[in-house]
């Protein structure tokens, strides 16, 4: 089953909004279906190395 999705608005630099577009078009996904590779990806290593440090 699919994850619910929900908008939100947030504020990014310039520059960041420039790599995350370049990097979503290098691996054919919008800019909205990376950002949420990418928060994914960097939750899950955050709690990993939580994980770790116990």
């Amino acid at each position: 089953m699919k994850e619910m999705k929900q908008k939100v608005s947030i504020t990014l630099d310039q520059s960041v909004i420039e790599r995350i577009k370049k990097m979503a078009e290098e691996d054919d996904r919008s800019f909205s279906q990376y950002v949420n590779i990418l928060l994914k990806n960097h939750l899950n290593m955050l709690q990993q190395m939580t994980v770790n440090q116990k």
